[in-house]
């Protein structure tokens, strides 16, 4: 007889999923790189299997967490050996404690667990024990979004009703625009993670439920744990659009790779070239109101 599926032999094998060669030679790349245990592979590009675009990676380091503000971000480009693809990344990077507290909802950041209670895959880990610390903190994730979307959610609901009502309040939260129905988007193109995921991440946080035939669940949060995730989401929501605004400024002067990945998405964008010069590279903000008038007056000698 089959053991019975658990949140984490669900997501050991989420993790597992197929990853085209050169995602996995490029997150092998920058793992090495970086002296990291293991790199994420997550985004439209893991669903698709498609390499153009920017690919999304999270490079988890060994040891304490350096930077106050995290994660670091960064731009790469690297054509792998025997090929003329230039592949093109985001990458961000960051301690695996850190990443493991944020997902457990330990930390103010809500980016972390609303983030990879979605897909994503081990692209590269640098032994056996860093592939299987990877899954317990990605569980961390699915716990922290199933436990708040009770809590704010329907008294009884469909998990879908459940799931919606997260990224609702996150997207809310945060400091970023998304179109009216990202929420719904997000589902319809995860269907097959999502599907069963909320009853496995309930089961691990402890809160009972009963399910209906129809797939209606109702979940039975003792309103002690209620009152307290909603308090606990309270000071997270309050803190989610200043907390963004100050990694947005970080990023701004810490960017590594920032004129080329902005002069990448201006010309695939609006068709003009951007030259990247030493001064570019180095100042991109202070830069920026010469490449968007160039950009400019370029587009505007065409018509």
């Amino acid at each position: 007889m089959l053991a019975p599926e658990t949140l984490e032999t669900r997501l050991a094998t989420a993790l597992g999923r197929a990853v085209v060669f050169e995602v996995r030679a490029f997150a092998e790349k920058l793992g090495r790189e970086a002296g990291a245990l293991a790199v994420l592979f997550y985004g439209s590009n893991l669903r698709t299997g498609a390499l153009e675009g920017v690919l999304d990676f999270y490079v988890l380091l060994p040891g304490a967490q350096i930077d106050r503000i995290w994660p670091r971000v960064s731009y790469h480009e690297w054509t792998p050996p025997g090929t003329s693809v230039i592949l093109r990344a985001k990458v961000a990077t960051m301690a695996l404690n850190t990443f493991r507290a944020a997902a457990a909802g330990e930390l103010v950041d809500t980016t972390i667990w609303a983030r990879f209670v979605q897909p994503s895959a081990l692209a590269w880990a640098r032994d056996e024990d860093a592939s299987r610390a990877i899954t317990p903190a990605v569980a961390g994730a699915a716990r922290t979004a199933a436990r708040l979307a009770v809590a704010l959610g329907p008294v009884v609901g469909t998990p879908e009703d459940y799931w919606r009502t997260l990224f609702r309040a996150t997207y809310a939260a945060e400091f970023r625009v998304e179109k009216a129905g990202r929420e719904d988007s997000i589902l319809a193109v995860n269907r097959d993670h999502f599907d069963g995921l909320l009853p496995l991440a309930l089961l691990a946080d402890g809160i009972p439920f009963t399910r209906a035939e129809t797939g209606v669940i109702h979940p039975q949060m003792e309103p002690r744990m209620r009152a307290a995730t909603q308090n606990w989401w309270k000071r997270r929501q309050r803190l989610g659009k200043p907390y963004n605004v100050l990694r947005l400024l970080k990023a701004s002067t810490t960017f590594e790779g920032a004129a080329r990945y902005a002069a990448w998405k201006i010309e695939r964008h609006t068709g003009v070239p951007v030259a990247i010069t030493p001064w570019r590279e180095r100042h991109p903000v202070l830069a920026a109101p010469g490449v968007l008038w160039h950009v400019w007056r370029s587009r505007k000698a065409r018509t």
